[in-house]
């Protein structure tokens, strides 16, 4: 790729426009005080069957097969049979060559079919393979792409190539969603965080997304905090919104509520509905479920 400094510069611009120089302290000072005071006003069963409605049903493993994935997928249509009157998930996260799969025994509507794409979850590979991957993947059925940033460019500060990754392959997903993948584990601070947010955004990114859950640490409430506050400033400027997407170590309910919080506290009741809000996660539905139907079930 021809590297122009300009373009690089271009890039320095737009983050310019912001505040990025931000205390990881003073984050996390805030976010004790929004869990100490809010979180428990929203443990309610209208909050928890929205949160349901919003999980991105993941099954991303080494072991996925044809038949594991047909099955994962047939309880979907199953729990549709079974609970008529609780929405179903919002949507069933696979690997790309599962696409297919998914579509030809997904009976729900409005279930959308994700795909992680683009060198999942290392990110390490050519932005051709990263572009097929995903064309090939939203031909198979996808109706939306989760992908990785190009985490070493990014620290080392080479935010055109990173960001050129992204415009390519958003120009691959057409109108379909693109959830932009931070890894804020490996960023480590807020400074970081908040700028790899923004040029995610400003390169087309539909959702940005805290982890892969495949590197520790993944989502915290703290990055949570940074990006929900990096997508209010940049909708504020351009008009944008940009959905929010912890995924990652979120194991217990109360792990769910306290990203509901942070969402409503720094962007609002907008926010909260799965069209700008996704939890990537598998065991919270079961938790979820057994708390909305008021027994312990393992439906999932």
């Amino acid at each position: 790729m021809e590297h122009n400094h300009n373009d690089q510069s271009k890039y320095e611009r737009a983050l310019s426009m912001y505040n990025t120089d931000i205390n990881d302290n003073d984050i996390k000072n805030l976010v004790v005080k929004i869990i100490a005071e809010k979180v428990e006003a929203n443990n309610t069963l209208d909050v928890k069957k929205l949160l349901f409605s919003c999980i991105d049903l993941t099954s991303l493993n080494t072991t996925d097969s044809d038949e594991s994935i047909m099955k994962f997928t047939e309880k979907v249509n199953q729990f549709d049979d079974q609970y008529p009157d609780i929405e179903p998930v919002a949507a069933i996260c696979v690997y790309p060559n599962f696409a297919q799969v998914v579509r030809n025994s997904l009976d729900v509507e409005g279930v959308k079919i994700a795909c992680v794409s683009g060198g999942f979850p290392s990110s390490q590979t050519f932005t051709e393979v990263k572009i097929a991957e995903t064309a090939m993947a939203i031909m198979d059925g996808a109706d939306e792409i989760d992908i990785v940033i190009s985490v070493g460019k990014f620290l080392s500060g080479n935010y055109q190539d990173m960001c050129e990754d992204i415009q390519e392959i958003k120009e691959a997903c057409k109108d379909h969603h693109l959830k932009v993948i931070l890894e804020t584990g490996a960023l480590e601070t807020a400074s970081n965080i908040k700028k790899a947010s923004l040029l995610s955004m400003y390169s087309g990114a539909d959702f940005i997304k805290t982890s892969t859950g495949k590197q520790q640490p993944a989502a915290t409430p703290e990055a949570a905090y940074v990006m929900c506050q990096a997508i209010k400033e940049y909708y504020d400027k351009t008009g944008n919104k940009t959905g929010f997407k912890p995924a990652g170590g979120i194991n217990t309910v109360h792990d769910a509520l306290v990203y509901y919080t942070i969402v409503k506290e720094v962007l609002g009741e907008e926010w909260l509905n799965n069209e700008l809000f996704r939890l990537g996660t598998s065991r919270l539905a079961n938790l979820l479920l057994s708390d909305i139907i008021g027994e312990d079930t393992k439906f999932f």
